[in-house]
């Protein structure tokens, strides 16, 4: 703020006027770090930038909204891909140039531009590139998604980081992952490029969406004071107070999805207790993520399946095999009534990607969400000390309940488990 009273950006650079940086600064909270970094990295539009920059962080921490506000906001030529969305590397180097094409005024509408090879892309992109009179400007393609480009074929990822050098054009490559650059490195070796960690936001919630899930339904708890009259917008002070307990309340209800949104509604107009809600139960109305449900499902089948009887169940061709085959004497008692087991990690994950129709990695996205289930108190790890076998998991949750989760993914777990055979 100068002693005029006009606010300066804390974002410097010669090229953009001080009321583009201002706009840009509003736009990016908690990031100015990042984006100072990206600023600089980037220079000035003739100037050539990295090759390559490789863009990680959890899930939620801003990447892509990131980017996608800091290129638009500037004004810099680039193509936004999704990986997921183009899954093969056919569609998504045909993605990015049919946006090429679309980076010019005159034609918003780019006609669809076949490219089989690597080869073909490098060619075509040299001559988009001129076409859109582009030769003097650094253009940016963005991969987002990033880690599906392991996927492919073993020439993409080395093609992209060294694309600046193969096409001889001022161009960066922008990668946005969730994992470490270490699991991309081809083992054959490979251009590196300038790596950059968006942190989590905070430690209270660590997840944008779920950030926004909750200031928006308490907001208008939040503006009460307002609308009484009691205090005006800039009264942060006496607004804070208000809504403190409120906020307290809604992180440990809604965040943990032990409540729905529209049940807290109800809740703040009738200025009860989220425990005091007719018919609601200790994590009755858990919303969990889609593989987060069958990893709880498949640590249920562990907890109360003999490990024995996986080979029944989840081993294809199998044969058909009795109950009364794997009868013992001391096995009469239903596993049910003597209570979960302990079971490694390794059987969690192979139960997992039993029941699991398509194919899921051992990514870490998975793992933090066996951690997310421990710390809901829904798995419990047990026999963490035996550090060669490994920690060992409990599921803590009811048959009711586990039921409830299967539905809602269209699995039949009564056949899965060895007590209802």
């Amino acid at each position: 703020m100068t002693e005029t009273g006009i606010k300066m950006p804390n974002f410097e650079h010669p090229e953009y006027p001080e009321a583009t940086l201002l706009h840009l600064e509003s736009m990016v909270p908690c990031r100015e770090s990042q984006v100072s970094s990206l600023m600089s990295i980037f220079g000035e539009r003739q100037h050539f930038s990295f090759p390559s920059i490789f863009i990680y962080g959890h899930t939620s921490s801003g990447k892509t909204y990131v980017m996608q506000t800091l290129l638009e906001t500037l004004e810099l030529p680039h193509v936004f891909v999704n990986c997921v969305e183009c899954f093969t590397s056919r569609l998504l180097l045909e993605e990015i140039l049919t946006q090429l094409q679309n980076l010019s005024s005159e034609s918003k509408h780019g006609s669809h531009v076949p490219c089989d090879t690597f080869n073909d892309f490098v060619r075509l992109f040299k001559q988009e590139i001129i076409t859109q009179d582009l030769q003097n400007q650094t253009v940016y393609i963005v991969l987002d998604k990033a880690e599906q480009l392991r996927e492919m074929e073993a020439n993409v990822l080395p093609g992209f980081l060294r694309l600046q050098e193969m096409t001889d054009r001022n161009v960066t490559v922008i990668f946005l992952s969730e994992i470490v650059w270490e699991l991309f490195r081809p083992n054959t070796g490979c251009l590196e490029p300038f790596t950059l960690y968006f942190p989590d936001y905070s430690i209270v919630c660590r997840d944008l969406k779920e950030l926004r899930h909750l200031a928006a339904l308490n907001f208008t708890k939040y503006c009460e004071p307002v609308v009484r009259g009691e205090a005006n917008e800039r009264d942060t002070r006496r607004l804070w107070k208000n809504i403190e307990s409120h906020l307290k309340k809604a992180m440990q209800t809604v965040y943990l999805r032990e409540i729905s949104s529209s049940q807290w509604e109800r809740i703040q107009q009738d200025d009860g207790e989220p425990g005091h809600l007719k018919g609601l139960s200790a994590h009755a109305h858990v919303e969990l993520p889609y593989y987060s449900k069958f990893l709880l499902i498949a640590a249920y089948l562990a907890s109360y399946n003999p490990a024995r009887t996986d080979k029944r169940f989840f081993l294809k061709h199998h044969g058909k095999i009795k109950k009364t085959n794997f009868l013992k004497k001391h096995e009469k008692t239903s596993n049910h009534l003597l209570g979960p087991k302990p079971f490694p990690l390794d059987r969690l994950l192979a139960i997992l990607y039993s029941i699991v129709d398509n194919k899921v990695a051992p990514t870490a996205n998975i793992f933090s969400q066996i951690t997310s289930l421990v710390t809901l108190q829904l798995l419990t790890l047990v026999g963490h000390d035996d550090k060669l076998d490994g920690p060992k998991y409990k599921c803590t949750v009811s048959l009711d309940f586990i039921r409830a989760i299967a539905r809602t993914v269209n699995f039949d777990i009564i056949k899965y488990l060895y007590d209802f055979l």
